[in-house]
């Protein structure tokens, strides 16, 4: 069988890797080069480390609690089981994960974590260390690299995949097309996102129509360095940092019991809220930790804030929330399998149903590595049945009814194809800017209903620019996956998870 997988993290890495050793046929093509894409950016470590008084029910738990009930229990269950074997597989694939005194794994804690179960490898360089080792493997391994490549749309026949075209027109056929091509995080002014990460396999899934379902649950990281898009690992506020205001007050413990290690939707918000209250971001402040042990371990992180002109190790550093992670994505049942026949999708362009509303910190990793392996089990069925719209179970037990997840085939956000030419500029470089800017204030951390109608009537009076270059092909595809994005946002009425609205005005005014 000839395997062809789209996307260099640790999603498409594993996938490409575990489907040579079962002796498919195996093409990968990586945006970039390979090694690049969100998963050398991840600072956090990757769950499922257990020690005593820990077992894979409670990482259920604590990953359902944090997803505000709606994550899919199936799902769920299928990454705390497969925890385990994907750990060792990385460790068997090169990857040196820090240990402690005993010679054990090293287990930190993150914020919504029962227990400290969170495996880091260079302190914190886990995302780095596993991109490092996985594609210096597949570097030894008979599978076709294809750098820069830029998979343009799914190809199909009949409702099947059978392939992906490139930009530029090449088309490469294969029996089972994998999408591991990450999240959409440049779709907002301010992202932890590296540059590629524009929604490309979401949009190509949507074009080709693939079910896609709860695009409205966007990740906003609470503790991004100020000014930049750098990341301040949730595994510092683990070790015993805390956020502070200008008054040097933990306001965290008025919004949650459990402070800065409360849910990420929750701290994220607090953030913001306290940052606009006091006219400038709040500070993190690690000092109590000393300067020896941040040095061990944060070595990155200390040498970022040097670089930006702080010494972390003696002064509280400003942070702010930016966009994060996409919990929504292409639907797939726990084997990766989409609702179009002849395709797969894993990592954060899946929508497994592992996150719910809101995930839990270290899942990430966790889920590209578990889901690679099902999906690469079930390639040996020959024609793999579809996967319908499922229905998950919230958490007082009731059904959640999927909903399309709104976009150019959709009620709500609808977008022409062409020549782009009516955003708010005609210049087709300040498309991107502008797409930013209006998702950054509509579709954000803290979102309205109005708010979201304005975001649906702009994005529907701009047209889809034509492909014919880098550029243009990702400027397509963030258009597609906003407007899919907001339609969905505009579409669930109730505040859950990462997906926050305000109250409206005449709600207030009744009070």
């Amino acid at each position: 069988m000839k395997v062809l997988v789209a996307g260099g993290g640790v999603g498409g890495l594993s996938t490409a890797l575990l489907a040579d050793a079962r002796g498919h046929r195996v093409e990968l093509l990586v945006k970039g080069s390979l090694g690049d894409g969100c998963t050398p950016h991840a600072q956090g470590g990757i769950a499922g480390e257990y020690g005593q008084g820990d077992s894979p029910a409670l990482h259920a738990l604590d990953t359902m609690h944090a997803g505000d009930g709606l994550g899919d229990p199936v799902a769920i269950a299928a990454l705390v089981d497969g925890a385990r074997a994907a750990l060792r597989r990385l460790q068997d694939a090169g990857v040196a994960f820090d240990h402690a005194a005993d010679g054990t794994v090293a287990r930190g804690l993150e914020a919504a974590h029962s227990r400290a179960r969170i495996a880091h490898a260079g302190g914190d360089a886990t995302g780095a260390a596993i991109s490092a080792a996985l594609a210096r493997r597949v570097r030894t391994t008979g599978i076709r690299v294809r750098e820069h490549a830029l998979a343009a749309d799914l190809l199909t026949d009949r409702g099947r995949v059978y392939g992906i075209r490139l930009l530029g027109g090449e088309e490469i056929d294969a029996d089972a097309v994998v999408l591991a091509t990450g999240g959409a995080g440049r779709l907002f002014a301010h992202t932890t996102n590296p540059a590629e990460t524009t929604g490309d396999g979401i949009a190509m899934a949507l074009r080709a129509g693939a079910e896609v379902a709860d695009l409205e649950f966007v990740q906003f990281h609470p503790t991004v360095l100020a000014g930049t898009g750098f990341l301040v690992s949730e595994a510092v506020r683990g070790a015993g940092a805390t956020l502070i205001d200008g008054d040097g007050r933990r306001f965290l413990l008025d919004e949650h019991p459990d402070g800065e290690l409360g849910p990420r939707d929750v701290v994220a918000r607090a953030v913001a809220r306290r940052a606009a209250e006091q006219g400038g971001p709040v500070r993190l402040d690690a000092t109590m930790l000393g300067a020896a042990e941040l040095a061990r371990r944060f070595p990155t992180i200390g040498a970022e804030t040097r670089r930006q002109g702080w010494d972390w190790s003696r002064e509280p550093i400003p942070v702010t929330p930016a966009a994060h992670y996409l919990m929504g994505g292409i639907v797939t049942d726990v084997d990766g399998r989409t609702s179009l026949p002849g395709l797969w999708a894993v990592g954060e362009t899946a929508r497994t149903g592992v996150h719910g509303a809101n995930r839990l910190a270290s899942n990430s990793l966790l889920e590209g590595a578990v889901f690679a392996a099902r999906a690469v089990e079930s390639l040996t069925v020959a024609v793999p049945e579809p996967v319908v719209g499922r229905s998950a179970m919230d958490a007082r037990g009731e059904t959640v009814p999927r909903r399309p997840a709104g976009g150019s085939r959709q009620a709500g956000c609808q977008l022409a194809s062409g020549i782009h030419r009516s955003a708010p500029t005609t210049a087709r470089e300040n498309l991107r800017a502008a797409l930013q800017q209006v998702m950054w204030e509509h579709v954000g951390l803290l979102r309205s209903r109005d708010g979201l109608e304005e975001a649906v009537r702009t994005l529907s009076g701009w047209e889809t620019p034509e492909a014919v270059d880098r550029a243009t092909l990702e400027d397509a595809n963030l258009l597609t996956v906003a407007c899919a994005m907001a339609s969905a946002a505009l579409a669930r009425t109730e505040s859950r998870g990462a997906h926050h609205l305000l109250p409206e005005p005449a709600l207030i005014g009744a009070r």
